[in-house]
């Protein structure tokens, strides 16, 4: 038998205003980011929670620079990205503790990037029996946690955040 999961806030995404400036694309002011759901800031790169999201606590990796391939980055970027994965992984498992996490890079429509403009790194906290991967694609996904909950949670664990590249 085929169970059904209700999930009414993707419609809100798949139907709702497509902004024609890039989501991406953020302010040097730093006063929404709450609103904006950015974890942290640093020299190249920001980390951002997914308002969409595949599980609490999805966060994505991106340059501040509007890039749409890896070949694109800077030694500088692309550095800052590999740290801020890395922190990132730290300050899921701390504040999240998953038993997985799924990290992921999408370049280009046909490779299934929602935004293939402006790449980012996606990072999905797991927990055995949430589901499979596949499923996460699927959109049966029941997220446990209201987003500005999550970011309070998330929040303290970026307060020192170390991806920065000085050079």
């Amino acid at each position: 038998m085929v169970e059904v999961l209700w999930a009414p806030w993707r419609m809100d995404y798949i139907l709702g205003p497509k902004p024609d400036a890039c989501v991406f694309c953020l302010p040097e002011d730093t006063h929404d980011d709450r609103a904006r759901l950015v974890l942290a800031r640093g020299r190249y790169t920001f980390v951002i929670m997914n308002k969409f999201p595949y599980n609490s606590g999805h966060l994505m990796v991106t340059p501040f620079r509007h890039a749409s391939c890896l070949t694109e980055l800077t030694p500088g970027e692309a550095l800052e990205m590999t740290r801020g994965l890395t922190y990132c992984t730290k300050a899921m498992q701390e504040a999240m503790r998953p038993q997985g996490i799924n990290i992921g890079l999408n370049l280009g429509e046909a490779a299934g990037a929602g935004i293939a403009a402006h790449l980012h790194f996606q990072m999905v906290p797991r927990w055995n029996g949430d589901s499979s991967f596949m499923a996460v694609f699927g959109e049966t996904r029941v997220v446990p946690q209201l987003l500005l909950s999550t970011y309070d949670r998330l929040l303290p664990f970026f307060k020192g955040y170390h991806a920065t590249v000085t050079s």
